[in-house]
């Protein structure tokens, strides 16, 4: 599983091309919502429960969840006790989106799933996106269960991320899907919005998973985030139906190195899959600039590697499957 660094540089430099076999949502009955806060509508049960959020568009090209909340609100889901609400979160970049460049509208001015630090909500620096996380930032500190839905770029098995902390962990091994979960603490390049505050605090009952429901585009990854909704939506009391496919178990990961492209020629010595176990320790992965890239231990998992990724952009998590 070696590779000479010229043949990991010319693997970096082949041109991707994706192909987008789902079409944007019309979600245009749904910009003004119901509570004040565009993008965003909120339903009350006749029973005491949980507030709820399910949140699409984080990322403004990763359309499948948006495909997944605009169809649930057609279908007119309310729960049956609690609060549910449903979110469309960065509306400008979504916006944008054109099937042609489906990789350009991930974002408008940067990462809205890299703000959810207090100091940086609070501070002086203003982007598109730093406003529409202060937007939403009363409304995100009133939900007790959030569930983040995206999906990758590269190819890989689907996963949940749930944060650093035991309850986030615990709930997310009590779904029905998906059957991977990955403990982590997210990116040096900013806090997401499962790592905000009360979300991220193991003193707190407040609790966020993000499901990363498969490869951006594909019809199989709405189905995906189909089943881990309305798992959760069940999980929490707010839907009496389960949802049709249950898990026969999870297999649960932490991440133990988190590697960041130091240079603009990091690459990979072959074109790894999310969630390929590479069986053997100090075993050669990437190269980063004249930097090798080994794994740290038999059995390690590699978490959504980015096989064109930029300097300063997380390359890939490396994980340790839990005892």
């Amino acid at each position: 599983m070696t590779a000479r660094p010229d043949a990991a540089a010319s693997l970096s430099q082949r041109r991707p091309e994706f192909d987008v076999q789902i079409l944007p949502p019309d979600i245009s009955d749904w910009i003004e919502g119901n509570i004040g806060l565009p993008g965003f509508s909120t339903f009350t049960g006749p029973e005491p429960g949980p507030h709820v959020a399910l949140i699409a568009l984080t990322h403004g090209n990763e359309i499948a969840g948006a495909i997944l909340l605009d169809r649930m609100l057609r279908q007119a889901v309310r729960p049956a006790r609690g609060r549910l609400t449903f979110g469309f979160a960065n509306l400008d970049a979504f916006d944008r989106f054109d099937p042609l460049r489906p990789t350009a509208s991930r974002f408008v001015d940067e990462d809205l799933n890299r703000v959810w630090d207090r100091d940086v909500l609070d501070g002086g620096r203003n982007t598109c996106e730093l406003a529409r996380a202060r937007l939403l930032r009363p409304l995100i500190d009133s939900v007790d269960v959030l569930l983040d839905l995206h999906s990758m770029l590269w190819p890989s098995d689907p996963l949940m991320l749930c944060g650093g902390t035991e309850k986030g962990r615990q709930f997310a091994v009590s779904l029905d899907a998906p059957d991977l979960v990955v403990a982590d603490h997210g990116h040096v390049s900013g806090r997401r919005l499962i790592d905000y505050g009360p979300f991220s605090d193991p003193d707190t009952h407040q609790v966020a998973n993000l499901i990363e429901a498969g490869q951006h585009w594909q019809p199989d990854t709405i189905a995906m985030a189909e089943t881990v909704t309305r798992s959760v939506l069940h999980r929490t009391g707010l839907i009496d139906e389960p949802p049709q496919v249950s898990s026969a178990g999870h297999r649960v990961a932490e991440v133990t190195h988190v590697i960041t492209a130091a240079t603009a020629c990091f690459a990979f010595v072959r074109s790894f899959r999310g969630a390929d176990v590479v069986d053997r320790r100090n075993t050669l992965i990437a190269m980063d600039g004249a930097t090798e890239i080994r794994t740290p231990y038999d059995d390690c998992l590699l978490v959504m590697p980015s096989l064109r990724p930029s300097r300063g952009h997380t390359t890939v998590r490396l994980a340790r499957f839990a005892a």
